[in-house]
């Protein structure tokens, strides 16, 4: 389901195009003038905008422009009457996708919004090619302990099997691999297996035919094919379902794999790394994890050791993540080697990421981490008597959410029940700022 803000002020109009986009399978946020749509977009990350061009008030160039400084690259899409194309095209060059002239039929405005955002997806996919081509290499600050082991792994094609506790950094060992690898030059794609259902997963691994189920109204290719000839990450691989995991020993096992919906035999050309953080032998005992997978996936295993084990890489990470808006005192160096750091580096860089929202001077001092270890009270806040003093509401927001990420480790599921949100709202907020680690 895509994400479509819309912005049209005639009542009957919106109403038509709500409904028919809302038909077609997408989430659609619909506003009469276009303040409101651009307060919900600094919020809300849409996938796709539809503007209407002449509005009471604020115009939809205005709209377009706007919407294109929140979100650069934002798909938009506008909507014209009869003898106001010249404007229309006006706004493609300033960064519409198109212009669709009223009145269409629901099945124009479908197709062309599917145009739109199968377009923007492959732009992206195409960016992140062109920028592994080019040589960009992952950020590898810490784990040097780890860096002779991968890159000895890497040079293989073997499956590599990366555990280590939530936040450890398995994403940057496995990113790691694939650049120091033969397929470097290929894609490198990761999905995470504990945000989908089971049904879900098997299409976004796979793929599906048209008509293969409800709301499947297109081919669509999946990762397996989308990563060929490069790398794909399973993230977490123990939260797949039992079933589907037979399925996964059988792409291992044979390199061939079908779509869903189909009995054509694609080959997989595709190295496969996968993470977790639980104990699979343990899995395996309780019935939740296929024992023949196990021995599949553990050819090469790789540990990521947990922040508390690697006090070494404290500094350089707390530099990276800070990107020179503030310096550490000698003091808040030493509060951070001091602490045990469940959450590991996501813990750390949601505390760096608070200090920067809450400190106003340009030194982080160690009582301005307000580190402690869980269970013990909070200490005394040595700041002012209102902690919300002088940020904005949109400032706020984003402190309580980077808080209750560190307090959860960084599951996203309890972390948008504890902020009673919902987890894609969550997932957008994280996207939107940068959080997540």
């Amino acid at each position: 389901m895509s994400r479509v803000l819309l912005v049209e002020d005639t009542p009957i109009m919106r109403e038509s195009v709500t409904e028919a986009l809302t038909r077609g399978g997408h989430e659609v946020r619909a506003f009469a003038e276009g303040a409101a749509a651009i307060e919900e977009a600094r919020r809300w990350a849409p996938e796709l905008a539809i503007t209407d061009l002449k509005m009471a008030t604020m115009g939809g160039m205005e709209v377009l422009e706007e919407l294109l400084k929140i979100h650069p690259g934002l798909p938009v899409i506008v909507m014209t009457a009869f003898g106001t194309v010249e404007t229309a095209v006006e706004a493609m060059k300033r960064g519409a996708f198109h212009f669709i002239q009223k009145p269409f039929k629901s099945q124009e405005l479908d197709l062309l919004a599917r145009r739109a955002l199968e377009h923007d997806r492959l732009a992206r996919e195409n960016e992140s090619l062109r920028a592994q081509v080019a040589g960009d290499r992952p950020v590898l600050i810490g784990l040097k302990g780890l860096r002779e082991e991968w890159k000895r792994v890497a040079a293989t094609e073997a499956t590599v099997l990366i555990l280590g506790e939530t936040g450890s950094g398995k994403e940057v060992v496995a990113r790691a691999i694939h650049a120091d690898s033969p397929r470097a030059a290929g894609p490198f794609l990761a999905v995470n297996c504990a945000a989908l259902s089971a049904g879900l997963l098997e299409s976004e691994l796979f793929g599906h035919e048209k008509g293969a189920f409800t709301g499947a109204d297109r081919q669509r290719k999946g990762r397996f094919e989308l990563a060929e000839g490069g790398t794909l990450l399973l993230d977490e691989v123990s939260e797949i379902d039992t079933n589907l995991q037979a399925k996964l020993l059988r792409v291992l096992q044979e390199r061939t794999f079908e779509r869903v919906g189909s009995a054509v035999p694609r080959r997989a050309d595709v190295r496969v790394l996968v993470t977790t953080n639980r104990d699979l032998r343990t899995e395996i005992e309780k019935g939740r994890f296929r024992e023949d997978l196990y021995f599949r996936l553990n050819v090469v295993p790789v540990t990521a050791p947990p922040l508390r084990e690697r006090p070494e890489d404290l500094e350089g990470l707390a530099v990276h993540f800070l990107k020179g808006r503030k310096k550490l005192a000698p003091d808040a160096i030493d509060a951070l080697r001091q602490y045990r750091w469940p959450g590991n580096v996501r813990e750390l860089f949601n505390v760096l990421e608070r200090a920067c929202i809450l400190v106003p001077a340009d030194t982080i001092h160690g009582s301005d981490l307000s580190l402690r270890e869980r269970g013990e009270s909070k200490p005394a806040a040595a700041a002012s008597a209102d902690p919300f003093a002088g940020l904005t509401m949109d400032e706020i927001e984003k402190q309580a959410i980077v808080a209750a990420l560190a307090r959860h480790d960084g599951n996203r599921q309890r972390t948008s029940a504890a902020l009673q949100i919902a987890e894609r709202t969550l997932r957008d907020k994280i996207k939107r700022w940068g959080l997540g680690g």
